[in-house]
């Protein structure tokens, strides 16, 4: 994982139990490639100590305005210079008070007022401190100075109480971090799509499904969003959760899959078939569970509804995408299905590198050839296509 590389983040560590978090989505930033920067306020300090984060980053901690290790004594304004981005979780409600309005008491708040970067904060704190009149205004007020605001979420506080006002979980707060700082090449795109397997009832119990993990359309349908896309994502049966930004439709069937694409096809700029769909389903539905006998069974199957090709006939059809996972012959099954169905572009992957796994190597098809990206995880493979399809929506529309 990568996803950082080659970027260095601010990460200022303000006084709230959720601190802890803070030190697990370090770890996460620095697995993925970051150098982080973490500044600790005194308070911050007595929830997870520098010697911490020190071990987490490799590098030193800051906490003191008049901090002498900074050869020129301006740590308040070089520690932003060059930085992707100034994060501060947890953002206490305190802390979020100081920078609606403008202080600058101690190193922290300084560099959020110096900073040459975006600036995001995490808020944490008690619900009722959250849903406090005053802090109500200061959120709108950071707001409208552009200040990103992640989260919070609604839940269990240390407090004992439920209700909105806890930080986001490291994981969640990676994925907004790395949304916010990815290129917006698909904003005002609307972008259909379907992920994960079909299951196709042969009686109350059983079914005919695959080995799909829905991972790659989930991964795509994450990276479209942080590319500014408003994405709705029709899902078969997986246990992943939804994706950052994205409208999720779970269904089971490739009837029940093919009802949701036409329902919400109009107004949609893309169409991105992913699922693996069964091809077949059983003739008929046992009412009861088929009981074991001595020999063999027999079972009757008809076709399924080929939502993609459905989709591209129409004479309104959006830029169609295919995805092609085969066993042999790659670039001839894949080509194939991408002009026998007119489509914009086939993403081809032979089953043995991606299926159910965490990585994949694929192949882009479009109209001026085959356009190979390299074995990598499935969420950089994901952004690989993500630019891709971003330049072949602004060529002129048309097909072979």
């Amino acid at each position: 994982m990568s996803e950082f590389q080659g970027r260095r983040i601010v990460l200022g560590v303000t006084g709230g139990v959720a601190a802890y978090k803070a030190a697990e989505l370090v770890r996460l930033m620095v697995k993925a490639g970051a150098e982080v920067d973490v500044v600790l306020t005194a308070a911050g300090a007595q929830f997870v100590g520098p010697a911490t984060f020190q071990a987490l980053t490799g590098r030193q901690v800051w906490q003191a305005l008049w901090d002498e290790r900074m050869d020129n004594g301006m740590a308040h304004i070089d520690l932003t210079r060059g930085a992707a981005a100034l994060l501060v979780a947890p953002a206490t409600a305190d802390f979020m008070a100081k920078l609606a309005h403008g202080f600058a008491d101690d190193l922290l708040s300084t560099l959020c007022l110096a900073r040459d970067c975006p600036l995001l904060v995490a808020p944490a704190m008690n619900r009722q401190m959250w849903e406090n009149p005053a802090t109500r205004r200061n959120v709108a007020q950071l707001r409208a100075d552009t200040v990103g605001i992640l989260g919070p979420a609604h839940g269990e506080q240390a407090c004992g109480e439920v209700g909105e006002g806890r930080m986001l979980e490291a994981a969640e707060l990676y994925d907004e971090l790395l949304a916010s700082l990815q290129e917006k090449l698909l904003r005002g795109k609307r972008i259909l799509m379907t992920a994960g397997p079909t299951f196709e009832a042969l009686d109350p119990v059983r079914g005919l499904t695959n080995l799909s993990s829905g991972k790659m359309g989930f991964a795509l349908a994450r990276a479209f969003a942080a590319a500014g896309a408003e994405v709705t994502l029709v899902s078969g049966p997986v246990t992943l959760p939804t994706p950052r930004g994205a409208h999720r439709i779970d269904v089971r069937s490739a009837a029940q899959m093919r009802d949701a694409v036409l329902a919400e096809l109009p107004g949609q700029h893309v169409f991105i078939g992913v699922a693996a769909v069964a091809d077949y389903r059983p003739r008929e539905l046992s009412e009861h569970k088929i009981k074991k006998g001595s020999g063999g069974i027999t079972l009757e199957l008809e076709p399924n509804p080929d939502i993609l090709a459905e989709v591209a006939a129409r004479a309104d059809a959006p830029f169609c995408v295919g995805f092609a996972a085969e066993s042999r012959d790659l670039a001839k099954y894949a080509e194939g299905k991408r002009v026998a169905k007119k489509l914009g572009m086939v993403v081809g992957n032979l089953v043995q590198d991606g299926l159910g796994g965490d990585s994949n190597a694929v192949t882009l098809f479009d109209a001026t050839g085959a356009h190979p990206l390299p074995l990598a995880a499935k969420a950089e493979v994901a952004r690989g296509i993500v630019s891709h399809l971003a330049k072949l929506l602004e060529a002129p529309r048309g097909h072979d």
